[in-house]
């Protein structure tokens, strides 16, 4: 009689719903905002990298603290509740901003929700699955994810639209999916008893790198080297409003591009369940460069539409492959650690990404920024191909 297959688990389910009212929320903002911090509050294209940057750094930084302490205490659901209520909260608040540097603060808050979520959720994702199947398991948290990047986007441009409300008053109505996030991962998410003991109390030093291995960190230099040219997306947006779309169908554009990110992130995971982890991050991180080296060369607004839907495919070629990676990567119980620290490397390279990328664009123009980013690609795809990958842990 043959095994009954791995399925996904209630707690997948469960934090794709959280993933997916959580960036209904978000998404209700964000494409708005590049235009409500140059247009209304007068920032410039360095200071919106700088805001972006800053808030992803503090981000990670306690992506690494809360991994941690989840692995040694054995509970990451408190962990996981603390960060989406601090978001949830912090992130509307965006609608009583007077200044560029009032969004900065409101920004940094709303990661530093954020940085106490991901790691914990991420390794209560591979805690809750088969390994045969963790591929698809993050692939599928990643559709909730960018299924509320379709549906916030969408409710934007109607309440902006249609219903002729004024920003912040779309920035405020953030708040109901928020609320819906917090309340799906308080009653639908459950710890999973740990199989491992934890790391000795004594010496809760060492379980910052322990048991880790080289490749690991091997691994974590080439995606370092990658997010290095990974801007934030914001300026996608900045370049899609210079090639004359809209600032109406901003949101339009931004859920257009959740649409294939959420088409492509189920194939995308189960594929490297099947083939491997490497040679979906070489595809995609080539497929990005090759992106940011047409956004450079674009001259239409239809350039933007097509070339959002061609990014949107790198998404699902790499964002579950890399979570699933990292937990392939490390023993079960420094899987929280692992974590942290890869949010830490992207979280980091992102503030130094972001202010270089704007530097650039100021002083040399958009072709340049994009360029410097397609080559921080290509560095990583070939450097991705150099380090053997294996499976440490199950």
């Amino acid at each position: 009689m043959n095994a009954r297959p791995p399925r996904l688990s209630r707690n997948v389910y469960a934090l794709t719903a959280v993933s997916f009212f959580t960036d209904v929320s978000s998404e209700m903002i964000y494409p708005l905002l590049p235009a409500f911090l140059t247009v209304t509050l007068g920032a410039s294209a360095s200071f919106l990298g700088a805001i972006e940057g800053a808030a992803e750094s503090t981000a990670a930084l306690l992506k690494l603290a809360s991994g941690w302490w989840s692995d040694r205490v054995q509970r990451r659901k408190p962990l996981v509740v603390a960060g989406y209520t601090i978001a949830s909260i912090m992130r509307p608040l965006v609608a009583i901003a007077q200044s560029a540097a009032q969004v900065l603060v409101i920004r940094v808050s709303d990661r530093v929700g954020k940085g106490i979520r991901n790691s914990p959720r991420d390794a209560l994702i591979a805690d809750s699955v088969d390994p045969s199947i963790r591929g698809r398991a993050f692939g599928f948290n990643r559709t909730g994810d960018h299924l509320g990047g379709v549906i916030g986007p969408v409710v934007a441009f109607a309440s902006i639209r249609w219903l002729r409300m004024p920003l912040r008053t779309v920035f405020w109505w953030a708040v109901l999916p928020g609320a819906l996030a917090v309340a799906t991962v308080v009653f639908g998410v459950k710890e999973v008893p740990r199989t491992q003991p934890s790391p000795p109390v004594a010496k809760p030093t060492a379980t910052l790198d322990a048991s880790l291995g080289g490749r690991f960190w091997a691994v974590l230099g080439v995606i370092l080297l990658f997010t290095l040219g990974n801007s934030t997306d914001a300026f996608l947006l900045l370049r899609a409003k210079q090639l004359g779309v809209p600032v109406a169908l901003a949101p339009i554009l931004w859920a257009c591009l959740h649409v294939v990110k959420s088409a492509s992130s189920v194939p995308g995971g189960a594929l490297s369940d099947r083939i491997g982890r490497k040679p979906l991050l070489v595809s995609g991180w080539v497929l990005y460069a090759l992106v940011y080296f047409a956004f450079g060369r674009a001259s239409a607004p239809w350039h933007a539409w097509a070339l959002f839907g061609v990014y949107g495919i790198f998404f699902g070629l790499t964002e579950g492959t890399e979570r699933a990676l990292v937990a392939d990567m490390v023993p079960a119980a420094r899987r929280g650690t692992a974590f942290g620290w890869y949010n830490l490397t992207i979280g980091l390279g992102a503030l130094p990404a972001s202010i270089v990328f704007g530097i650039i664009w100021d002083r040399l123009g958009s072709t340049a920024a994009f360029d410097f980013g397609a080559a921080l690609a290509l560095a990583a795809a070939l450097g991705i191909t150099g380090i053997r990958v294996r499976s440490a842990a199950v």
